[in-house]
């Protein structure tokens, strides 16, 4: 264990920073307000910190944290990160500042607001730096609690029914998740919940086991990706959640789910291996799916809520290829996807805020109007569609080559996967920045200086990993090479 609990720190700082939210006076917005970005400014720093002292060359788990829970049920809170991990714990840390930043529209029960909005980046990054599973299921549903009140307080006309539908999704899929975890802590017969006991036990069980057993996880962890066809609470809930609550959705809360399917995997190998099929078709239907809904979508956030289950597809089929090509992708594309998505629900906020309407038909010429605004937006969209240059690029050539080097010609339908966001980016591009001005839309003001600095961030961060994608290659490459190795040894 390390002499200075850095992990320990990392988790509690934001809910100290919730704690000293709630004893503000609530009348002092702005104080509350910057206070609470003050909290997720140094919490950035502090993951962002760890950067320089991270050994990408070591296959391990670094930072090791262990402290007993319960002995008498094998359970333990044990922290740590690897090359899995580390990346979506900055991810998360990155994603939380900036929807704190596009929080100035929240003028009501703002304490209420930014203490959970704390809560949730302290659960996600428990959910991510967790090594045992016992810790790693009370993270995973302490991240509903202040959703459903994120949602439900502070949601759109039909926020009442999408938070419930969120909770109950999720609540459901748990449920599979949770007697699955309790049958391989049984059958292995190690006592202990900690991941790489579990991971170096989970191999010894017979391939019926196995399969039975990643089943329950699968439908546990779909559900929050989401994957075809447990995705039904996902529109819904990004369509009334606030804004900045929808970059933390689709930017974290999705990759919660893969991320515990990689883990899964590592656990189970062999049934991973006899269920190949079934993944690379779920992804591809979602693939296709998600970005047929979302062609056909006229709400703006609509539309970036079903593409996010077109790109969870790809996610998915990484996964699903079983080598280091296709996990390297579905990684890339996990960090990728979380700073495009949370750009466009990032700048689609700013911009209902503004004109109090998502219907694409609404707006024309916006580039005359919000020249600012058309930039990033512009840029968002062309990262979408995953073109040279953008990060997404990189991860979607992963996952292709990693799908070829098992399905061959089949992966072409990823491409086809392209072709559709390529369509509904383009015609939304078209509708919102050409054209003629409409006079309703004449004074709409542009991006702030604080509202640029949000979108400049995730911008930046989409375009350097595009054009210099050797930095998160290199903080991957040994967990991915581990997991190859766990996979050839079954």
């Amino acid at each position: 264990m390390n002499a200075v609990p850095v992990l320990s720190i990392l988790l509690l700082f934001p809910v100290v920073g919730a704690l000293l939210v709630g004893m503000l006076p609530g009348g002092r917005i702005a104080l509350i307000r910057w206070t609470a970005i003050l909290v997720a400014l140094l919490t950035l720093l502090l993951a962002w910190g760890l950067l320089g002292w991270f050994d990408a060359r070591a296959e391990g788990v670094q930072w090791f944290e262990h402290y007993s829970w319960n002995p008498r049920m094998g359970t333990a809170i044990a922290l740590g990160l690897d090359g899995f991990s580390l990346p979506l714990v900055l991810l998360a840390t990155l994603l939380c500042l900036v929807a704190l930043l596009a929080s100035r529209g929240i003028r009501e029960r703002v304490k209420g607001y930014y203490a959970l909005m704390l809560i949730l980046e302290s659960a996600t990054l428990g959910v991510f730096m967790a090594q045992d599973w016992s810790i790693f299921y009370v993270f995973w549903e302490l991240v509903l609690i202040p959703l459903f009140f994120l949602i439900d307080g502070w949601g759109g006309k039909n926020r009442h029914g999408a938070a419930l539908n969120f909770v109950l999704y999720t609540m459901g899929g748990s449920v599979f998740m949770l007697i699955a975890l309790l049958v391989v802590f049984d059958a292995v017969g190690v006592h202990s919940f900690a991941m790489a006991d579990l991971a170096a036990g989970g191999p010894s069980l017979n391939r019926e086991t196995q399969v039975l057993i990643f089943l329950g996880l699968l439908v546990g962890f779909g559900v929050k990706m989401p994957i075809f066809p447990i995705h039904g609470w996902l529109p819904l809930a990004h369509v009334e959640a606030p804004s900045p609550v929808s970059i933390l959705l689709s930017g974290i809360l999705l990759k919660m789910g893969s991320y515990g399917l990689i883990r899964a995997a590592q656990m189970l190998p062999e049934a991973v291996m006899a269920l190949q099929t079934l993944l690379v078709v779920l992804a591809m239907i979602s693939l296709i799916y998600g970005g047929l809904l979302a062609w056909r979508q006229t709400d703006l956030k609509a539309m970036v809520a079903y593409s996010s289950v077109s790109h969870m597809g790809v996610v998915l089929l990484g996964i699903a290829a079983l080598n280091v090509a296709g996990l390297t992708g579905a990684l890339l594309q996990m960090v990728a996807h979380g700073l495009v998505a949370g750009a466009l629900f990032l700048l689609i906020g700013l911009l209902y805020e503004r004109t109090h309407t998502r219907e694409i038909g609404h707006y024309s010429s916006l580039v005359r109007v919000m020249p600012r605004f058309a930039f990033f937006t512009i840029l968002a969209f062309v990262a979408a569609v995953g073109l040279p240059g953008r990060a997404g690029f990189i991860a979607e050539l992963h996952a292709l080559i990693g799908g070829f080097q098992v399905w061959g010609g089949w992966v072409a339908i990823l491409s086809l996967g392209v072709l559709i966001s390529a369509a509904y980016a383009i015609r939304t591009v078209g509708r919102l920045f050409t054209g003629p001005v409409r006079p309703e839309m004449a004074g709409v003001p542009d991006l702030g200086p604080t509202e640029m600095l949000a979108a400049g961030v995730l911008t930046a961060g989409f375009l350097l990993l595009g054009l210099f994608p050797a930095a998160i290659l290199q903080l991957v490459g040994a967990s991915v090479a581990r997991f190859g190795a766990v996979l050839a040894a079954s």
